[in-house]
């Protein structure tokens, strides 16, 4: 929680505009390094010109990516526009990030098949929908037994990216392992209503509202649970939360390492290689695009480069000589 009454009472009030705490929280560690650049100058005081200042100063001596970039320039948006009431004017004219974005890192078919066979239990369940359902971390850990769709083979992903909800592929090979975690799902559960503490799962505010009894029902309780209850923060409610979100990344790297796998791997390297499979496979661009929840195809694009390079895409000249 932050100290600041300035900034608690900023959180809160994203909160109530129903932004994900994890955005907020976002956005308020922005607002906070912009405070503090301007020598901790109140932003009642400060506007256009300092924002371009800060902005600038993120990609000449910070040298942010794009996507960071306006990150912080919407969190400042949100501050000044929606919060203080103090709309902001043209502050287009800032230094743009000019950095190129990095090619993704994708695995071949025969190292996601070894770092599968690496991992164990949940851990493996985790990494297999992260390839096989091309899953973002966070949407990953915040499913719930219901968005798992057997009959029809797909995965129910909501308010992932950019608050967007999507349909992607289930592999059925996944069944199996997914009906044996909703039954650990269900011990939990079992246990948790027994216990006259338990506020049931946490639900967003909208949903709460409109489904008052859903936070005692298993249909809606995390696919992936932590171990422990905890008091939602803030709250006396007693919930049992999803398991943390950097526990799929620790088990995906540490399995890469120890069957040798000399890239740097990380739950979004088996999201690209997703999309680059899919891709190799004779998918449509679009149907990708759909799949991974791109909102301009632009961004899938990028995958296509990675097929046109090399022997895929362009023979080498050496090839010709050595060969003939």
């Amino acid at each position: 929680m932050n100290k600041s009454p300035f900034l608690t009472d900023l959180r809160d009030h994203m909160l109530v505009m129903r932004y994900s705490k994890r955005t907020a929280d976002s956005y308020i560690q922005w607002i906070k390094y912009f405070i503090v650049f301007h020598k901790k100058q109140h932003p009642r005081d400060l506007g256009d010109k300092e924002v371009r200042q800060f902005i600038s100063h993120l990609a000449l001596n910070r040298h942010v990516s794009p996507s960071t970039q306006a990150l912080a320039l919407n969190a400042l948006a949100y501050l000044y526009n929606k919060y203080l009431k103090q709309p902001l004017g043209d502050v287009g004219d800032f230094r743009r990030t000019r950095r190129q974005p990095r090619l993704p890192v994708v695995l071949s078919r025969e190292e996601v098949s070894a770092l599968l066979s690496e991992l164990r239990g949940t851990y493996k369940l985790l990494a297999g929908l992260l390839y096989g359902s091309g899953l973002r971390r966070i949407e990953l850990v915040r499913l719930r037994v219901g968005d798992i769709d057997f009959n029809h083979l797909q995965v129910r992903v909501w308010n992932g990216k950019g608050y967007k909800h999507r349909l992607t592929t289930l592999a059925p090979e996944l069944v199996p392992a997914i009906e044996k975690q909703i039954d650990l799902v269900k011990e939990y559960f079992e246990s948790d209503i027994k216990n006259k503490e338990y506020a049931g799962v946490w639900m967003p505010t909208a949903l709460a509202r409109k489904y008052r009894f859903a936070p005692l029902q298993l249909h809606w309780h995390f696919l992936f649970p932590s171990r422990n209850l905890s008091f939602e923060q803030g709250t006396k409610n007693l919930r049992r939360h999803h398991l943390h979100e950097t526990a799929p990344g620790k088990a995906v790297r540490f399995a890469a390492r120890r069957v040798g796998i000399h890239k740097q791997v990380s739950c979004h390297t088996l999201r690209h290689s997703f999309a680059t499979h899919l891709l190799e496979s004779g998918a449509d661009i679009r149907t990708v695009q759909e799949q991974l929840g791109h909102s301009d195809v632009k961004t899938t694009e990028i995958y296509t480069h990675v097929l046109n390079r090399g022997a895929r895409g362009v023979a080498s000249p050496l090839s010709s000589i050595l060969s003939g």
